[in-house]
């Protein structure tokens, strides 16, 4: 079955013949100095010719050799035919289409030759350095291509898990908070209904606003608030909460809840495990591009062997920092009675 023409890689051919056309014409521009329109038409009606016979020869006789097949032999013996026949169209061949370049007025000999077999050889020569040209620049093409192709393929893979990492977020909040809700309404507090209505706030906004790729700051942190006032409803006054922030243009764009998983950690892991004095403080700051967000919260004292054991919402939000970002750190530490969580970001460096 033949293969079906390629539109951008018969542009490829056509201004890869034009660049040896060129290059042809000028490297032969010293030896007739006075005749650059002749030198001209020759190396067009020469390139017209060569452009044509390497189009065929890389993209049909040289696949159909390398084309997989029961025995090896087989593909030599194709090779070594197909070769004796590109030589004949590259020497006697081209040869013929010089004398017909005469004929038609379109090529002026500029050279004459003593035999047949030096005026083959003069042409060969030129054949041969179109093939070795041609095939560098296929080569370079190729390369490029692949190179494209693969690094389209990443972006295309980190897309997609960065997505799925995104998805897991909203259930994994969903749940936690609807556990939450549960337990104030196994306790009849008169503080369900509002926690419901506070829920659906956040919900609106996850379903309508977080859509696209980034958010205004502004918008994350009206998020941020109202899932600290909706936590709030469970604990009592001994619960002291602190979130300020330092912000230089609220219209900077970040994405869409990467710095909830933070707080809701805070909530979930660290003041509802807390029995004396529970605290959470949250800073936020964003001046020239530069985010630091820092929060703090009570925690159970651990022993210092113990370490820092990341769940699944911390493990998520690095995992998509790493897709998001090439500066950022975040840091988390667990000492004495005091779980600390510090993110800074360059969100210039989005990747």
């Amino acid at each position: 079955m033949m293969k079906s023409l390629d539109v951008k890689l018969l542009r490829f051919y056509l201004w890869t013949g034009l660049a040896f056309l060129f290059l042809s014409a000028f490297s032969s521009l010293h030896i007739y100095p006075n005749r650059f329109l002749a030198l001209a038409f020759n190396n067009l009606w020469g390139v017209i010719y060569v452009t044509v016979l390497n189009f065929i020869l890389f993209e049909y006789s040289v696949p159909f050799v390398l084309r997989k097949r029961k025995f090896v032999i087989n593909n030599i013996l194709l090779g070594i035919f197909l070769l004796w026949v590109h030589m004949i169209l590259y020497s006697y061949c081209y040869y013929v289409w010089r004398l017909l370049g005469i004929q038609l007025g379109i090529y002026t000999p500029l050279k004459s030759f003593s035999s047949l077999g030096q005026a083959l050889e003069n042409q060969m020569a030129y054949s041969v350095g179109s093939v070795f040209f041609f095939g560098i620049v296929r080569h370079v093409y190729n390369y490029t291509k692949l190179k494209q192709a693969t690094q389209q393929l990443r972006i295309q893979k980190q897309e997609a898990e960065l997505n799925y990492l995104r998805s897991q977020t909203n259930p994994h909040f969903l749940f936690n908070t609807l556990n939450n809700i549960y337990s104030l309404a196994r306790d009849k507090s008169d503080l369900a209904p509002e926690s419901i209505l506070r829920l659906s706030k956040i919900l609106r906004f996850m379903l309508y606003e977080t859509g696209g790729d980034y958010i205004s700051i502004e918008q994350e942190i009206k998020i941020i608030d109202d899932y600290i006032s909706l936590e709030t409803l469970r604990y009592d006054e001994t619960l002291r909460i602190n979130f300020n922030y330092d912000i230089e243009d609220m219209k900077q764009a970040v994405p869409p809840l990467l710095l909830i998983p933070l707080v809701e950690n805070a909530f979930k892991h660290g003041v509802s495990e807390t029995r004396d004095q529970p605290f959470v403080d949250v800073h936020l700051s964003l001046r020239q591009r530069q985010l630091s967000f820092v929060v703090k919260n009570s925690a159970e004292a651990v022993s210092a062997e113990g370490g820092v054991k990341e769940n699944i919402g911390l493990a998520n939000l690095r995992r998509q920092l790493e897709l998001l970002y090439k500066e950022f750190t975040l840091f988390v530490q667990h000492e004495k009675a005091v779980f600390t969580a510090e993110l800074k970001i360059n969100l210039s460096s989005h990747v």
